[in-house]
């Protein structure tokens, strides 16, 4: 799911701090916008913009936050709304709903360790690459 991979040069301190804040700008918006799947978006997004004129190891970095941060929010907006119909509307709740949530809580405890994981090795400059994000961020960023 992981991979840790030679970057195109070795970042600088600053360079590889900045890569690491840009992970680590989500896990601060999750414990303020907990119940609100927007906010982590929003905050990463704010940093990305704030980072896109910056270098190539910066930049890459911001884009594969803010790819995970897109993907996550799409399947925690999907949990959100499915419990405000059931706690608000005629919905119930059914094996299909628990299934959904099981999976999401699952998903987001793996995005958790593993922001936190890359925001370590980010920061000691290490490249690391994550399965479908890292690709489609190699799409998107380029030198």
């Amino acid at each position: 799911m992981i991979n840790i991979k030679e970057f195109a040069y070795t970042p600088g301190e600053h360079e590889a701090e900045k890569a690491a804040n840009s992970y680590i700008m989500s896990v601060v918006a999750l414990v303020g916008g907990l119940p609100l799947p927007i906010i982590n978006l929003i905050a990463t997004l704010a940093f990305y913009a704030g980072n896109r004129k910056g270098t190539y190891y910066v930049r890459w970095h911001c884009t594969q936050a803010l790819l995970s941060q897109f993907s996550l929010l799409l399947m925690n907006s999907c949990g959100f709304w499915w419990t405000i119909a059931i706690l608000f509307g005629p919905e119930t709740i059914t094996n299909k709903y628990i299934a959904y949530i099981f999976t999401i809580i699952i998903y987001n405890l793996i995005e958790f360790v593993a922001t936190i994981y890359t925001a370590m090795k980010t920061g000691k400059g290490k490249h690391v690459e994550w399965w479908l994000y890292g690709n489609l961020t190699n799409l998107i960023c380029k030198p």
